[in-house]
């Protein structure tokens, strides 16, 4: 079955409004704790994760001179970052995008889904 990666975009400034309310939080929480349990009982759940802020990011890259430089932040500069993820598994495309709009749902953002490469 095929494998794709369910990711979760939202804007820094849209984080610090959900962080800023505890019960607007919890019920987000509540609702990918839902959506997390459904994705395991259809046998679809892999792995899943959120990410802390692109602050605490930490960018590596080895040079042709076996140097390597480290440098802080993001990769990718721009308004909207990865704030988390999921893992699955299903037969297709199709059903792959209708989690992902579950998902969507649940955690109040856009989901990109890409397809992983076969073995």
């Amino acid at each position: 079955m095929p494998t794709y990666l369910l990711s979760v975009y939202g804007d820094e400034a849209e984080f610090d409004v959900v962080e800023a309310n505890p019960e607007l939080m919890a019920q987000m929480y509540g609702d990918v704790e839902k959506f997390n349990e459904r994705l395991r009982e259809a046998g679809a759940w892999v792995f899943a994760g959120g990410l802390h802020r692109t602050s605490t990011a930490t960018v590596v890259r080895a040079t042709k001179d076996a140097d390597v430089v480290t440098t802080d932040g993001p990769y990718i500069e721009a308004k909207e970052q990865l704030g988390g993820f999921w893992v699955i598994k299903a037969p297709d495309l199709d059903a792959a995008l209708t989690w992902a709009r579950d998902g969507s749902e649940a955690c109040q953002g856009p989901v990109e889904v890409r397809p992983f490469q076969d073995d």
